[in-house]
């Protein structure tokens, strides 16, 4: 069974445990604590195939900016978290998330992520923009910038949470084979139809005439 790592990353109490709780124990946890580092393991099947997944859990806030990225190697998908009703959350996907993922991992692919869906409500467009809930337009907005795909998950109601990790994990098996497909083109020779093959001969090396007067 081959195995793969799924880490979350994003501000604090965006919604990150919740996602992973709520997806590997269909469970929504009653109070909130914060997170330093945690990891929960399931058992999926990609395309007829079993794998091992491993999703690690990091704490978003600037305390733990120096300690998380030890929980970056070998990670084959992140989720970049952010809540649907912090637009601040939004934003350092921008200004801090990214960046730091690339400096660390950049040929990992992303997912954006938004949580909290159950808090965006149909009075939402009442509200001063500031505090207005992003909206799903703004969310791709954003998603395209960073060059990453987009969902919108509810933990509290279990929306959304099984076409984000199928997303992740298609993500992971495109990502896999294309890998393959850089390495085993490396040193390939090519050969063109109705042209032989070019044959290596002996290298003739001109003779050194001496200099003219000698």
């Amino acid at each position: 069974m081959e195995n793969v790592k799924l880490v979350v990353v994003g501000d604090g109490a965006v919604g990150k445990s919740c996602l992973l709780i709520a997806y590997t124990t269909n469970a929504f946890p009653s109070e909130y604590v914060p997170t330093v580092f945690d990891n929960y393991t399931a058992n999926l099947m990609v395309e007829g195939k079993p794998y091992n997944v491993g999703f690690w859990d990091t704490a978003g806030q600037e305390d733990y900016d120096r300690l998380r990225p030890l929980s970056y190697p070998q990670t084959d998908v992140f989720l970049i978290c952010f809540a649907l009703d912090s637009r601040d959350s939004l934003s350092n996907v921008r200004e801090k998330w990214i960046h730091e993922l690339k400096h660390y991992c950049p040929d990992v692919p992303i997912m954006l992520v938004g949580c909290k869906k159950d808090l965006r409500r149909s009075g939402d467009s009442k509200t001063s923009p500031e505090r207005r809930c992003v909206t799903y337009d703004e969310g791709m907005r954003v998603a395209k910038e960073i060059n990453a795909s987009y969902v919108e998950t509810s933990a509290l109601l279990q929306e959304g949470l099984k076409d984000c990790f199928d997303q992740a994990m298609r993500l992971i098996m495109c990502n896999r084979r294309e890998t393959k497909k850089m390495k085993g083109g490396v040193g390939f020779s090519f050969s063109f139809p109705g042209k032989s093959k070019p044959r290596r001969g002996p290298i003739l090396i001109p003779p050194v005439m001496p200099p003219a007067g000698e």
